[in-house]
């Protein structure tokens, strides 16, 4: 059994549809960028402090961990403050190539694996009424970058290069790969 460090609902979906069975243990942590802090370093800081946060209560578990942003011309986009604020995102994605990155770190004793998944996404151009329509939603407010792939924002994306699940917020084959590797060292199976 895993402890997922992640309010997310599509964290915790992606990982009980790939047939992990866990608990839920939300992270407490500051996750304001430093002044001139990479991108990558950014959400690998994040998701290895998600990490170290729940690893005192997992009780031997493995801890999943992850931080997922946008990248635009050099911009980080997290999650919207408010719809004006998704509108300026998707304005900015708007017929664009973006990148979406998530740190991920997997825990378990004194081991920790980590690493950055980077998936490229192609969207289409959006008129402004349409970003205003689909802002209204509500789906775009707690997503990074203003968008759901898996949702609504699906109609927007042209074409992804790589992990799918990264786009959604965790690249599931990049956890489970860490996780065999540390179950393997803790005697356990799968």
């Amino acid at each position: 059994m895993l402890i997922l460090a992640s309010r997310s609902p599509r964290r915790a979906k992606l990982l009980r549809e790939a047939g992990y069975e866990f608990d839920i243990v939300p992270a407490d942590v500051d996750e304001t960028r430093l002044d001139g802090e990479d991108p990558r370093r950014y959400v690998s800081r994040l998701a290895a402090a998600k990490a170290a946060a729940v690893l005192p209560r997992a009780g031997g578990r493995i801890v999943v961990a992850a931080d997922t942003i946008v990248l635009v011309d050099g911009l980080v986009l997290g999650k919207p403050d408010d719809r004006r604020n998704a509108v300026s995102m998707l304005e900015r994605l708007s017929g664009r190539i973006h990148d979406v990155l998530t740190g991920v770190a997997v825990a378990h004793g004194q081991r920790l694996l980590e690493a950055v998944e980077v998936t490229r996404v192609t969207f289409a151009a959006l008129d402004p009424a349409r970003i205003a329509w689909y802002a209204a939603t509500g789906e775009p407010d707690d997503k990074a970058g203003g968008y759901a792939v898996q949702g609504i924002g699906s109609r927007f994306v042209e074409r992804i290069e790589g992990s799918y699940t990264n786009v959604v917020g965790l690249p599931v084959a990049l956890v489970d790969r860490f996780v065999r590797r540390l179950g393997a060292d803790a005697g356990a199976a799968g």
